[in-house]
């Protein structure tokens, strides 16, 4: 079954569940009218269909190479980098002044949602650029703006950030790359980074590394980290790529999957950069384009999981087996359960990502601080469930397959190998549970609290409609709220990390219930409805064992010694 970009779920839920309207008639996003950003969904759609899903099965089958020193991608990525580009899908919210179109991160995350269920391995490629353009837009100079973002937005350039180091994964301050001064502005770095994405490549003009190292005065830890740009090529007096700078790929590494994304291992001996933000301020500017990154790779989850369950309706409707109405297996009714959950969960998680996406473009549009509360409670949550769901859906997808779905060559395996990685990489989901319960929660829940109030209201007005969902939405909110308050309660961080996980996705299920309840109420003799039946009923309980889970405390993780887990 080839690929087909769900145009009609985007704009449903644009329309109806997240209401897009209130974006589009702020200032700031006024030229995102429904006729615009349908025109985009449709010839992104396009794109995704016929370039780049061809793609998908090529890229895992002949990985990228490095020989003698050059990087070698894919066959076909270097003309799906072209469409792409030329569609001026790099730019999309980038400022208009440097070249981008200036729409709402609803509409961008959309679109990379359809070109990760399109094929995850390219796509990661513009994800990369997109995080750094943001990064550079907000922390780099004038100078570095208007040199670097033209070029980027354009796809003539290419993006990425350079974080982990062997002795550095999760605890970034414990780097040893540094940077030493020139004396004209430009600073030395030297040191290496590993599991850097799209490291480099073959049909860009340059490649730009945003590099985090210590400057000789920096403090041990995260405070006297600083972050440097360091482009493959020195930019010469007008601006075009000149000398080659002092970096190199060492080697790519052997993947469980994303086989046709090149993750490299990155030298730099003494390489050119330029400071981007403050000195020592380098983990601030670093996490703008983390929190972009978080972003997009939740919509990574969403399109790899959507990508599966096309790929397995296909087969269900195809396989014979048994005897049925149809003569397929998707009379049987296992198959139907395995659908009926991944097509309810894609849902859900498709509009958590959106609800994410509008929420931070509502800060930036109204400077309003109570939309970037919610932006920044629901990123965790939209990373971690996103990524979830693509891993749970593609693992489903091999089930409907049967043993045909163990084969290679079905393709299907495939979704599950290459999504694997989303819930490790940009901060692991287990990081996102403990970002959301500590971080998250220093305002003492309020920003929680807040959400939950909206799903309660909506809950509430929904009983005089659809009285048998709109009840168990309500009680699973307020079993939430009194989780929530527990949580709050807990000075002690570690009973709070001790369940984070289960939390994050109790919470998670809860807003799955809240968007399937407005899409029920949307359309409630409809499709979307009995979707939204079926998830309250079947999948929206999870919420009880989870918020059992949540409350139980660290004593239990802790009850076997370290020596007594090997017995």
């Amino acid at each position: 079954m080839p690929y087909r970009a769900p145009i009609s779920d985007y704009q449903f839920l644009l329309d109806k569940v997240v209401d897009f309207d209130q974006i589009a008639a702020t200032e700031t996003f006024s030229e995102a009218s429904a006729d615009v950003v349908s025109a985009i969904l449709s010839e992104a759609g396009k794109m995704c269909e016929e370039v780049m899903a061809p793609l998908q099965r090529p890229g895992d089958l002949e990985p990228a190479r490095l020989e003698n020193g050059v990087l070698r991608t894919s066959p076909g990525y270097a003309n799906g980098w072209k469409a792409i580009a030329e569609g001026g899908w790099i730019g999309m919210s980038g400022d208009p002044e440097y070249g981008g179109m200036g729409l709402p991160m609803t509409v961008t995350t959309a679109v990379n949602e359809m070109m990760s269920a399109a094929c995850l391995s390219l796509q990661l490629a513009p994800l990369m650029t997109q995080g750094q353009i943001e990064a550079l837009e907000n922390h780099a100079s004038d100078a570095l703006k208007e040199l670097y973002l033209p070029k980027m937005m354009a796809g003539d350039w290419s993006g990425t950030m350079n974080l982990t180091e062997p002795q550095a994964g999760s605890d970034v301050g414990a780097l040893t790359s540094k940077a030493e001064p020139n004396g004209d502005g430009t600073y030395a770095v030297t040191g290496q980074k590993i599991y850097i994405s799209w490291g480099d490549n073959d049909f860009c003009e340059n490649v730009c590394h945003l590099v985090l190292a210590r400057l000789p005065d920096g403090v041990p830890g995260t405070k006297g980290i600083s972050l440097f740009l360091v482009p493959k090529f020195i930019p010469d007096e007008n601006g075009n790529p000149g000398v080659a700078n002092d970096l190199k790929v060492v080697s790519l590494e052997h993947k469980m999957g994303l086989h046709g994304s090149p993750t490299c291992v990155m030298q730099y001996d003494g390489a050119k950069g330029w400071l981007v933000g403050k000195e020592h301020g380098g983990m601030a500017a670093m996490f703008t384009m983390m929190n972009n990154a978080r972003l997009g790779v939740g919509g990574q989850g969403v399109g790899a999981a959507e990508g599966a369950y096309q790929h397995a309706l296909g087969y269900a409707l195809e396989r014979r087996q048994g005897k049925t109405p149809s003569g397929t297996i998707i009379d049987h009714a296992d198959v139907r359960r395995m659908l009926m959950e991944m097509r309810a969960d894609v849902f859900a998680a498709r509009a958590i990502l959106l609800a994410n996406a509008a929420a931070i473009d509502l800060a930036q549009a109204t400077g309003d601080q109570e939309w970037a509360a919610r932006a920044a409670l629901l990123t965790p949550i939209c990373k971690a469930f996103g990524t979830q769901t693509g891993m749970r859906v593609a693992e489903t997808g091999v089930q409907v397959h049967g043993g045909m779905g163990y084969i290679e060559e079905t393709g299907a395996a495939q979704y599950y190998r290459d999504v694997r990685v989303t819930a490790i990489y940009e901060g692991t989901n287990g990081i996102q549970a403990m970002d959301l319960v500590g971080r998250k929660m220093m305002d003492g829940g309020e920003a929680a609290s807040n959400l939950l109030d909206e799903i309660e209201d909506q809950a509430e007005r929904a009983r005089a409609v659809l009285p048998e969902l709109a009840g168990p939405v309500w009680e699973a909110t307020e079993s939430l709220r009194e989780t929530t308050e527990w949580l709050v309660s807990q000075i002690e961080m570690n009973e709070r990390f001790a369940g984070a996980v289960p939390y994050l996705q109790a919470f998670a299920r809860v807003l799955g219930g809240h968007y399937h309840l407005s899409a029920a109420l949307a359309d409630p003799d409809g499709p979307r409805a009995k979707l939204a039946r079926f998830y309250i009923n079947a999948l929206l309980p999870e919420h009880v064992g989870l918020l059992a889970q949540t409350q139980n405390g660290a004593g239990d993780l802790y009850a076997l010694k370290a020596e007594e887990l090997a017995v």
